[in-house]
Parts: C-alpha cells; sequence; structure tokens
C-alpha cells in the first residue's frame, strides 16, 4: 500500500488513517485541527488540501456532505482514484455516492468501500473484511491490493450499485430495528422487521440493476446484521431512543434519516412498494405517532413470504 490520502477526519476517516498507517504513509485531511486524535507515526494530519498529493483518496465524508466536498475540490481531485467510504443516498440528487463522484470528477475512477464495520473495531485494528466496489474490475483490484492489511480483508466487486445500495438500505432498517427495541417490542419482533426490511433492500435494489449476490453479501446483509444488533450503530441508537420516545444528541450524524427520504421518492418512482422505510420516514417527519406506525404495519393484508 502506498500513495493513499483520506479526507474526512472523523470517526470512520481517522479509523481508516490508523489501519492502513500502521504499515504504510498516509496523509488524512481535516477541516481543523483534532484534539486528542491518536496517529500512528506513518500518519501525516493537515488542514491544508493542497496537501492533498495521493493518487488514491478515500472520501471519508456523510453522503450529504459529499457533493459539496467534491464541487470545492473537484479540480484538485479529478483524475485520480476517488474512493467513497460513506452509506447513503444523496437527498438533493437521488444519486449514490459513485455517480456524485462521476459527475464532479469525469476523469477519476469512482468506487465505493463499504460493509460491516465500526470505526472503533477497525482503529483497534480488529479483523474486518469490507466489500471494495469499483465498475472498472482492473482499477479495483489494483484498489484492493493497495488498501488491504493484515487486518483489513477487502472483497472486490464489480457490483456499485449493489455495494452502494446495501450500505445505505441498511441504515433505514437499523433505524427501524432499534425502533423496535425502544419500544419494547422484544427481539422476535427485530428479526421479522430485519427480515422484512432486507426484502424492501433487495427490491429497491435488483430494480436499480443490482445484482442479489450483492445484497447477500457483506455490503448487503453482513452490514444489515451488525447495524441491526449493535448499540455501535448510530442508526440503531437513534431508532431505539425514537420508539422510546428519548431525545437524541443532535449532533451525531445519521444517514438513514436523509437515505429514508431519498429511498422513499426513488420507491414511488419506480412503483415499488416499501412500508418499512415508508415508516420511518413517516416517523422521522413526525407524520405518524409510534402507535400509529406499529399498527400500520401490523395491520398489512396477510400475504405468501
Amino acid at each position: 500500500m502506498s500513495d493513499v490520502a483520506i479526507i474526512g477526519a472523523g470517526a470512520f476517516g481517522a479509523a481508516l488513517a490508523v489501519t492502513l498507517g500502521r504499515e504504510a504513509p498516509v496523509t488524512l485531511w481535516g477541516r481543523r485541527a483534532q484534539q486528542g486524535l491518536d496517529l500512528p507515526a506513518g500518519v501525516t494530519f493537515t488542514t491544508n488540501i493542497s496537501h492533498v498529493t495521493a493518487g488514491t483518496v478515500l472520501l471519508a465524508v456523510p453522503t450529504q456532505a459529499l457533493s459539496a466536498v467534491l464541487k470545492d475540490h473537484a479540480a484538485r481531485l479529478d483524475g485520480r482514484a476517488l474512493v467513497a467510504c460513506c452509506k447513503g443516498v444523496d437527498l438533493a440528487t437521488g444519486l449514490g455516492p459513485t455517480a456524485l463522484i462521476a459527475r464532479a470528477c469525469p476523469a477519476a475512477t469512482a468506487a465505493i468501500l463499504t460493509g460491516p464495520s465500526f470505526a472503533a473495531d477497525i482503529a483497534q485494528g480488529l479483523p474486518t473484511a469490507l466489500t471494495l466496489a469499483c465498475a472498472d474490475d482492473a482499477a479495483g483490484e489494483a484498489l484492493q491490493r493497495q488498501l488491504s492489511t493484515s487486518v483489513l480483508r477487502l472483497y472486490r466487486s464489480t457490483d456499485v450499485i449493489g455495494a452502494e445500495l446495501g450500505g445505505a438500505l441498511k441504515n433505514v432498517v437499523a433505524i427501524a430495528a432499534g425502533v423496535v427495541i425502544g419500544a419494547g417490542l422484544g427481539q422476535s419482533a427485530r428479526a421479522a422487521l430485519m427480515t422484512r426490511g432486507y426484502a424492501e433492500m433487495q427490491r429497491l435494489s435488483l430494480a436499480l440493476g443490482a445484482r442479489p449476490e450483492t445484497l447477500a453479501g457483506l455490503s448487503g446483509l453482513g452490514d444489515l446484521v451488525l447495524t441491526c444488533t449493535s448499540d455501535q450503530s448510530r442508526n440503531f441508537r437513534y431508532g431505539a431512543a425514537l420508539g422510546a420516545g428519548r431525545p437524541f444528541d443532535s449532533h451525531v450524524t445519521v444517514e438513514g434519516k436523509a437515505t429514508a427520504k431519498a429511498v422513499v421518492a426513488l420507491a414511488a418512482r419506480h412503483g415499488l412498494d416499501m412500508p418499512v422505510a415508508a415508516m420511518v420516514d413517516a416517523l422521522i417527519d413526525g407524520h405518524v405517532t409510534l402507535a400509529q406506525a406499529i399498527q400500520a404495519l401490523l395491520t398489512r393484508p396477510l400475504k405468501q413470504e
């Protein structure tokens, strides 16, 4: 691994810098100096974007901020390998991260790094497996070799749409799973919710051109299981607070909130029924109460699985 930079010094960007920086030099860019950020000797932190000269740049910023970052730095970033490290659908355009990259930087090689992972696990050097998706398989193979480490195992895919949507949609289901637990509905209800949520993930993803095996892999089912069952998941914690009627820290990024709204719009455009996503969006916006959302899901017509 060599010649890598990371834009975004939040929890995930910093964690990637830590694990990659243990084996090769890495440049980490953030908007402001980080207090208490414990980085290995191989990582150079900078607030000067001109210091980001690497041929491979990981974009570790929230999906809803990605378009602005690309617009601000398009001239500098175009022509490089740009790897999105975020999960979501852009609310303004309905596009995924690699499409945003292609629109802003048409000469760049666009890829996405996604899958079941918590920043804390990666930073601690715990074994983690992720999906690296790139439409150009040769470029994807080069990135796979460059970004894999002794504890970070990357599986390659050319199904960018499936990898993106798996990572994005599972956040919406994780919010719903949190609501179930926060409302005291039990583990069995969570399992049912996850199963039906996974069916919705497949429904939309396949309609948009994804391959079913991608959704059954790390970036789909694997990520869904992790984020629906752990308090480390911000989306799950947000849903649990929603279900219990507790306040939630507004400074914490919850990608699934905007993704739910974008997904509802995409589903309507394609004539798809996605009741879990619709209820999450309506509940977040306050259009329905928790009792109404639960009742609406429980009273849906009986049908074959």
